[in-house]
């Protein structure tokens, strides 16, 4: 009975008899091995049971996402996205604007830089015509200098005559002040103590003289350079009151010198000397009707 069972049990296993079974049978080393793995796979199984467990409890204690709010809350973020990308192509569009203002600036600033080159020269040239030199003298005032330092020449000729040898009108030289224009303003040289000072030291008188000697200085100068224009007629305004006789009779000589070459001499004056010594005189006399000018003649 038991053979027959074990045929039977071979045939429901799918064996055609012993031999088959002996063939397929696997060694005990193999066997352990497999219980061995067997019981690995059993913990490994009742490992995941458990954490499935513990998974499913934690599940349940999540609360449901609100989805609503959550699609609410992406398109919001898609519009921001949006918003972002188009602003970020319209600075793109201003930066690249930029650059190329840049790229003409600095093009611009080479030609300032090839022309600033060029002109330097004609700036530095400019500047100096404009006063912006050691001296503080425009090129006007250079040219109006060098006029004046003929009409001074001129004019120290006769101040020399006048003065007894003592006064010579000149150019200041040096400019004192370097915030005020310069090259215009007039110094007396004086002969007898050897040393310059400012013509507005000079008495009354010796101004007086200072003042009638540039006049003359200045037309002897503008008749010789006006091509053949003659000066013919002079005015002298008062100032002989405050010379002493010795100035006024070397004012009075300079002024006869320039009757007798030809020139017309008139003398404004109260001095009671000058009657004397000027034959034509058109005198203005106060009376009850008014004022009268008559005419003296010698």
């Amino acid at each position: 009975k038991r053979e027959a069972a074990f045929v039977d049990a071979l045939a429901t296993a799918g064996f055609a008899g012993a031999d088959d079974y002996r063939a397929a049978s696997l060694a005990d080393d193999a066997t352990c091995v497999l219980d061995d793995a067997v019981r690995a796979f059993d913990v490994d199984l009742a490992r995941a049971a458990e954490w499935r467990q513990r998974t499913a409890e934690i599940g349940q204690a999540l609360q449901t996402p609100d989805m609503p709010a959550l699609l609410a809350a992406r398109d919001a973020v898609a519009v921001q996205l949006e918003a972002a990308i188009r602003q970020r192509s319209e600075l793109a569009a201003v930066r690249d604007a930029l650059l190329q203002c840049k790229g003409l600036l600095d093009s611009l600033a080479a030609e300032g830089r090839d022309v600033e080159t060029r002109y330097a020269v004609l700036g530095r040239l400019s500047e100096v015509a404009n006063g912006n030199n050691p001296r503080r003298m425009t090129f006007q005032r250079f040219v109006l200098a060098t006029l004046l330092d003929e009409v001074l020449e001129a004019a120290s000729l006769r101040l020399l005559r006048m003065s007894r040898g003592r006064y010579a009108l000149q150019r200041v030289r040096e400019q004192g002040d370097q915030r005020v224009a310069g090259g215009l303003d007039l110094e007396v040289f004086d002969h007898d103590t050897g040393g310059t000072r400012p013509a507005n030291t000079l008495s009354g008188g010796e101004g007086f003289l200072a003042s009638l000697s540039l006049a003359l200085g200045l037309a002897d100068v503008v008749q010789s350079r006006a091509g053949g224009i003659q000066l013919d007629t002079l005015f002298v305004d008062e100032g002989f009151g405050t010379l002493d006789p010795e100035s006024l009779d070397f004012a009075i000589r300079t002024l006869l010198d320039l009757q007798q070459a030809g020139r017309l001499v008139g003398i404004i004056s109260h001095v009671t000397e000058l009657r004397e010594r000027i034959d034509v005189r058109l005198e203005v006399r106060p009376g009850v009707a008014g004022s009268q000018a008559v005419l003296r003649l010698p």
